[in-house]
């Protein structure tokens, strides 16, 4: 069976999707619909724009959802047995599953972008990877620590992105180095995304996300809040507003779709990040990307 699998923010680059821009004519009419519902020409920014551009979270994650839709829209033989996204990539792969049209898909996107930019201006708050240690360990090691950090990111067995305030984090990364992390690594992000410092952002999605029309998908789409596939329009909407302030619980998802039959993965969008998480999630799987 095949997965098709969608990145989230950070794989992003300058450049990307302009070769299919100049050289499809559908993809080019998507590129030129996003520019009009957004309100500005987004493909300048990812043609041609920095990389300070694209690491705007108001700019990152409209381009990588783009950039990842359109070339699935973009393949002749594009059918999918089961789909799921990295945080940011769930709406892709609902989109790529017809849970949401690529207009209204698009529009989420853009809003949750702004909210969650509004949300990490309120209070300095950032991410680190922890690389080396137990799911487990980490867990526990955080209940030491003041103030607001959680668990954000289950990437791969040994692979975890932790959220929260500065000061917190500082914290947390001294105690898992000492706990035995081979790296505890702050990330250049915008803020403390999937945790309850996204509360604010999780509100006003909410309203935005209650008011699209969500379909039933042609396909399970995994998501990130239980790991889980789903095909009912409102647990679909639920849970999308949850992951704000969830964890992603990808290791768990890829676990899930393999039990459930996955035998080849295909990443659609900018970036080998998702390639390399499958590997390690199970060494065994087939991977591939499609950029």
């Amino acid at each position: 069976m095949k997965a098709y699998v969608f990145p989230g923010q950070g794989a992003q680059f300058v450049g990307m999707g302009h070769d299919l821009y100049e050289n499809n004519a559908t993809a080019r009419d998507l590129f030129e619909q996003a520019n009009e519902i957004l309100g500005f020409r987004i493909t300048d920014l990812m043609f041609n724009g920095t990389d300070e551009d694209l690491r705007r979270t108001d700019i990152t994650q409209p381009a990588v959802f783009l950039h990842s839709v359109i070339v699935a829209k973009s393949q002749p033989d594009f059918a999918p047995d089961m789909t799921a996204g990295h945080s940011l990539g769930e709406f892709s792969a609902l989109v790529a599953a017809g849970a949401l049209s690529f207009a209204d898909g698009l529009r989420l996107v853009a809003a949750r972008a702004r909210a969650m930019q509004k949300a990490c201006e309120l209070e300095p708050s950032t991410m680190a990877a922890i690389i080396g240690l137990p799911d487990e360990k980490v867990e526990e090691t955080l209940k030491g620590v003041e103030g607001v950090v959680v668990c954000a990111n289950y990437n791969c067995p040994g692979q975890i992105v932790i959220s929260g305030e500065e000061e917190a984090i500082d914290a947390a990364c001294k105690l898992l180095t000492e706990a035995g992390a081979r790296r505890a690594l702050k990330l250049k992000v915008g803020g403390a995304f999937h945790s309850p410092l996204m509360e604010p952002a999780r509100a006003e999605l909410a309203e935005a996300i209650a008011a699209t029309e969500f379909h039933t998908p042609t396909c399970p789409v995994y998501q990130n809040v239980d790991a889980k596939p789903h095909t009912d329009p409102a647990e679909i909407k639920a849970n999308l507003i949850a992951q704000l302030t969830a964890p992603v619980r990808w290791t768990h998802s890829v676990q899930n779709m393999i039990a459930d039959g996955a035998t080849e993965f295909t990443e659609f969008g900018p970036g080998k990040v998702l390639q390399g998480l499958i590997s390690k999630i199970d060494r065994s799987a087939t991977v591939a990307g499609v950029q």
